[in-house]
């Protein structure tokens, strides 16, 4: 069965995941990050990437980011992949692949969906029990968002900087999001639309996408097509 191509549309946020090979780690010690983080901020760049939310996770990793072209967000990942696996190979004598074969992405809704996805990617290590809040991984936006501070140049979504008048307000008010519990639901939806490759959103926008790229964007209906 041919693989269904991928939704991305240029201006609408996307949520990616990108997984190590068979689950395994794709990073080993701090340095390894850093330099992650380091050429993620260049590829972006060049391949007209604005990066909101990252997290990286010991053997995959998330990110929150608005292509400027339709194709920007696959020439992130092709760039960065490729340069990264070069360097693991090299560092620790290995050969072979590191990454699972595809990236996972679904592209979201501005209204309420793009902050979930923030959230959403800072509590991963939460989820996973690795830290008991956000601020204690290093590895994450959070800092950035929450505090104004860190090493890697976000830039913010319309629905962040819609949070308060300033730059204290809405590191404030965004605090203040990430205490609250996420809805089971909504941590679903995003996992959904993310694993399968949909458009996260209401009805209307997820009609609106799917009109626009003539195909569908959302899961079937169970059950035999009707004739």
């Amino acid at each position: 069965m041919p693989r269904r191509p991928r939704i991305a549309v240029a201006g609408v946020p996307s949520h990616v995941i990108q997984r190590g090979n068979n689950r395994q780690a794709c990073f080993y010690n701090a340095d390894d990050y850093r330099r992650y983080l380091k050429w993620l901020g260049e590829y972006a760049q060049e391949s007209g990437c604005a990066v909101h939310a990252y997290v990286l996770m010991g053997n995959h990793v998330h990110l929150l980011l608005t292509p400027t072209r339709a194709d920007s967000a696959a020439q992130l990942m092709k760039r960065l992949g490729q340069r990264y696996v070069q360097y693991v190979n090299r560092r620790y004598q290995r050969s072979g692949t590191l990454w699972e074969g595809r990236y996972r992405s679904c592209i979201a809704q501005d209204d309420g969906y793009v902050l979930a996805c923030y959230r959403y990617i800072e509590l991963n290590p939460v989820r996973a029990g690795m830290v008991r809040h956000p601020a204690d991984y290093p590895w994450s936006s959070h800092a950035a968002n929450s505090q104004g501070v860190g090493v890697f140049p976000l830039t913010p979504h319309p629905q962040y900087l819609a949070l308060a008048r300033d730059d204290d307000g809405r590191r404030a008010a965004y605090r203040g999001l990430v205490q609250q519990r996420m809805a089971p639901r909504v941590v679903d939806e995003i996992r959904q639309a993310t694993n399968g490759n949909f458009a996260l959103g209401n009805d209307r926008f997820k009609e609106e996408i799917g009109a626009a790229l003539g195909r569908r964007v959302q899961p079937g209906r169970p059950g035999r097509p009707r004739k």
